[in-house]
């Protein structure tokens, strides 16, 4: 099984407000999109073990006709609070570049 940073030509994470983090997926064919679409690896529940996070708080939403994969969840640390070591989450994804799709 191939990793998702195999497959995707975008993998970039970003706070969407202070308290959620996204991660954007986009793919550069409908072939690596719908692969990764129908991956185990890229379920609520894998996801929570991969972020250490309840599979509730995972909202995973595929938009097909973008080869796009949007994945939310709460943020560990308020965007800026102390203890936030990065302000734009813009380095969350790391991650998932090791998830096998």
């Amino acid at each position: 099984m191939p990793r998702l940073v195999e497959m995707a030509s975008v993998i970039r994470s970003k706070n969407a407000g202070p308290l959620t983090i996204s991660f954007d997926l986009m793919f550069p064919s409908e072939a690596a999109y719908s692969q990764a679409a129908q991956s185990a690896g890229l379920t609520p529940a894998a996801l929570a073990a991969v972020f250490d996070r309840p599979a509730g708080e995972i909202k995973v939403t595929h938009y097909a006709a973008a080869l796009a994969i949007k994945i939310a969840m709460p943020r560990a640390v308020v965007s800026g609070s102390p203890g936030d070591r990065d302000v734009y989450g813009a380095q969350q994804h790391l991650p998932l570049l090791a998830v096998q799709v």
